[in-house]
């Protein structure tokens, strides 16, 4: 079967929600054409939606050697890395609090890779918040409320680092006008 046969098929399974098999035949239609990047864009774009971040990895960094000047195939390869940095850091973050310093870089390059990317601004705040780092985490809960509007977590987060922000300066300011 050509490569556009197995695309149409698995067209045909996107429609009918089966994107296990759609998987399958973008991957025929790779077998079949394995030079063509716009298989394997696709391909990669069913591997994201369906969770299978590895392989929508593969598939993406496939697509752009072999179509680097493709701008959709850079920015979704860059998402994709940026999803997988995400994932690092929170199984940084959940091994141990120790991880903080080992998880910010992470999650600074998965921001910097996918600027839309609320999880990446959210776990920043929250780890800046954790690490006491207040300014720090008021500028990424900022930006990750801006992101997502309605997110009712990122809205406490800005609020209550926010909070403590405002009491440090005010010990801040009781210390200095004592010392006067």
């Amino acid at each position: 079967m050509d490569g556009e046969s197995c695309v149409k098929k698995a067209y045909e399974f996107i429609l009918n929600s089966d994107f296990e098999q759609a998987i399958y035949w973008f991957e025929q239609a790779i077998a079949a054409e394995p030079l063509n990047a716009g298989y394997q864009h696709i391909c990669a774009v069913s591997c994201a939606r369906s969770g299978k971040w590895t392989k929508a990895h593969q598939y993406a960094k496939q697509a752009v050697e072999l179509d680097g000047n493709h701008p959709e195939y850079q920015y979704h390869l860059q998402t994709i890395e940026s999803r997988l940095l995400v994932a690092a850091a929170e199984q940084k973050l959940a091994e141990e609090p120790s991880q903080y310093m080992e998880a910010i870089p992470l999650l600074q390059q998965a921001a910097e890779l996918d600027p839309l990317s609320f999880e990446a601004f959210y776990l920043l705040a929250l780890t800046y918040s954790e690490m006491g780092r207040l300014e720090d985490s008021v500028i990424n809960a900022k930006e990750a409320i801006r992101l997502d509007p309605g997110h009712s977590a990122a809205r406490r987060l800005f609020a209550d680092v926010n909070r403590k922000r405002r009491m440090l300066r005010k010990r801040v300011m009781g210390k200095q006008q004592q010392k006067e």
